[in-house]
């Protein structure tokens, strides 16, 4: 019965809760039973046990007086980069070990109003930069998967790296991430599960720990398209406390499930067939291809002649922000608080106690590029890149519906095998940070299996506020490739 219960997707839990075939304690039971089980996964960095079941019991009342809410009594988990009020939130950071938040995140607050049950905060790379969770200060978080005749433990990718285990390794019913880069998307292919990052501006950014916050965004990770259609409705809307949010309808996203994709335009842009794509990548996405023309989709073939700029303007557009960003954390507030005689010792020694490796090079050399003589040659030039970038998807978006693409060049990799040279890593997101940098939306559906049998996603970019076009062509992709989402990990 429990693994019965684990193994359902978000849609198939929501309609056996609503006609009472189990209940919501039960089913957070499940969760808390498999989390204990596979805690060498490292999914979470903090746990919710007591309040699991606590608001477990308070759903099942609703449940049984018919006051029921979208989500009542579906167990998520939540990124660690979204404040909880009352719940630890570190970022992935040891600067950040202690910190309680006082306030609550508009999307985690959302998903609270709703009904759902947050099981405990996710694993993540420290302040979200990174594409294999490596750099989290609790140790890294592993994929489920593991390739055939083969016990290597995997990379489940970044930074939303707990997130994707959480929701592939059947530990709660559905995740959510941040995508600066390709964080939600990316560890999604790895891990074989569906990740969405919608429109900037779509979700509200309030009480998400910034990185980037020209570029960060908010999404679901979930077993199905159907359970992010789900979930994304209600994460979406207007939030006043956040500039960025945009007062633009939400619609009924799930309703786009199983909708005809006739006369859908698909875009193939060539330049994304980099160099690093390997063989298997590049038969799947012909295929994927194939899949759409079959339903009804006409091929396109598009240029976006900017593409192979994406990355270094990227890397110079993150770390300037996040250099800004993690100014506040000095060891005075909330933070990490190392001995010190003098304010600036204190500033000094407290962050480089606080802030690991990865996270320190980002401030450099995003200090760097902001610093006077530098800053037209490097940002400047890096936000002329992104202008060219964002312009070049409008023009293709003219023609083509859709853009199709793969997600990642290359899939999981072991984690003793992981690139030491950061170029070589930052080469991950090759795919996925042009989406960031135009502020598109764009969903991630796994799509098949490499020959050692561990995941490939193929990823779907539409114009700006049109994730109903994602959800309607990932659907169809995700029907065609038969993926197998009930894999278990043991």
């Amino acid at each position: 019965m429990t693994e019965s219960l684990t193994h359902k997707t978000l849609a198939e839990a929501r309609d056996g809760l609503r006609k009472r075939d189990f209940s919501s304690y039960d089913l957070v039971q499940a969760f808390q039973k498999r989390m204990a089980k596979y805690q060498s996964l490292n999914a979470f960095i903090t746990e919710c046990s007591e309040y699991a079941l606590q608001a477990a019991k308070v759903a099942d009342t609703h449940l049984q007086n018919g006051t029921v809410r979208v989500l009542e009594g579906i167990p998520l988990a939540v990124k660690d980069v979204f404040c909880t009020k009352g719940i630890r939130t570190t970022a992935g950071s040891k600067i950040l070990e202690n910190f309680v938040p006082p306030y609550e995140s508009t999307v985690s607050q959302k998903l609270h109003d709703a009904g759902a049950i947050f099981l405990g905060k996710t694993n993540m790379d420290e302040f979200a930069m990174g594409s294999s969770n490596s750099s989290s200060a609790f140790g890294q978080a592993f994929n489920p998967w593991k390739k055939i005749n083969n016990n290597k433990l995997l990379s489940p990718g970044g930074s939303s790296g707990g997130s994707a285990v959480a929701v592939a390794a059947h530990l709660c019913l559905g995740a959510i991430g941040t995508d600066t880069g390709g964080s939600i998307r990316q560890p999604a292919a790895f891990c074989g599960i569906t990740g969405i990052k919608p429109t900037y501006g779509r979700c509200s950014r309030f009480g998400i720990i910034a990185l980037a916050s020209s570029l960060d965004q908010a999404g679901p990770m979930t077993k199905t398209v159907r359970d992010a259609a789900i979930m994304l409705e209600i994460m979406s809307g207007h939030d006043p406390q956040d500039s960025t949010s945009v007062a633009i309808e939400v619609p009924h996203f799930e309703a786009e499930i199983g909708a005809s994709i006739k006369g859908m335009r698909v875009g193939i842009p060539k330049e994304y067939a980099v160099e690093e794509l390997s063989v298997e990548l590049r038969t799947l996405w012909d295929e994927g291809a194939r899949w759409l023309t079959d339903a009804g989709a006409h091929i396109v073939p598009v240029s976006l002649p900017s593409t192979p700029y994406a990355l270094p303007a990227y890397y110079i557009i993150n770390p300037a922000e996040a250099s800004s960003n993690l100014a506040r954390f000095d060891g005075v507030r909330f933070t990490h608080r190392a001995e010190a005689h003098t304010l600036s010792d204190l500033y000094e020694k407290s962050r480089a106690e606080g802030f690991g490796k990865e996270v320190k090079r980002r401030i450099l050399m995003g200090t760097y590029v902001l610093s006077a003589g530098y800053f037209d040659a490097y940002y400047g030039k890096a936000r002329e890149v992104q202008a060219f970038i964002r312009q070049e998807f409008l023009n293709a978006f003219q023609n083509v519906d859709v853009l199709l693409t793969p997600t990642a060049p290359i899939g999981p990799f072991a984690v003793d095998e992981e690139p030491k040279d950061p170029i070589t890593m930052y080469l991950n997101d090759v795919l996925t940070v042009t989406v960031n940098l135009a502020g598109l939306p764009a969903i991630s559906v796994p799509a098949g299996l490499t020959q050692e049998k561990t995941p490939f996603g193929l990823q779907l970019i539409a114009p700006h506020f049109k994730e109903n076009r994602l959800f309607r062509a990932a659907a169809v992709l995700e029907a065609c490739a038969h993926f197998p989402y009930w894999r278990d990990c043991a």
